[in-house]
């Protein structure tokens, strides 16, 4: 089983399965899945770093990596998003910056830089376009298991 898993989705959360979301997860952990690198989106990429936070107090081993695009991004979440950012933040163990600046195409550099160095792809995948499409397309390409909640 892979040790270092990423995840990706899409921001709207409509029609996530949370629970199934928390099986998986588990599951990896269980089968030897101790670094999961997340990319801190809105939607999907929070409420999974939020799921594995909760998970981390019954499995301590486990390392959660927040995965920043570039400072500030956030800047354009909703309050009540970036209020849930800073939390997922604040509690993240590591917190990689990959450009000390924003550029078209930080957040596809951000999901090149996870699926690079990830063996699986935790992904929430319901439209053949967008952010997500592309890192599940990137994984693909590069050999990454891919589970789909």
């Amino acid at each position: 089983m892979s040790e270092i898993c990423c995840v990706s989705g899409h921001r709207n959360e409509d029609g996530l399965d949370y629970s199934l979301l928390e099986r998986v997860l588990k599951n990896l952990i269980k089968n030897g899945c101790t670094r999961f690198l997340c990319g801190m989106a809105r939607g999907f990429d929070l409420a999974a770093a939020e799921s594995l936070l909760s998970l981390r107090e019954k499995y301590p081993s486990l390392t959660v990596v927040a995965c920043v695009p570039c400072p500030g991004q956030s800047d354009k979440f909703s309050s009540k998003d970036r209020e849930r950012y800073l939390k997922v933040l604040e509690r993240c163990d590591e917190r990689i910056v990959l450009s000390d600046k924003y550029y078209a195409g930080c957040m596809h550099a951000r999901d090149r830089f996870m699926v690079d160095n990830a063996d699986t792809l935790v992904c929430f995948l319901r439209h053949k376009k967008g952010g997500t499409y592309y890192t599940y397309k990137y994984a693909e390409k590069k050999g990454l298991k891919i589970i789909s909640v």
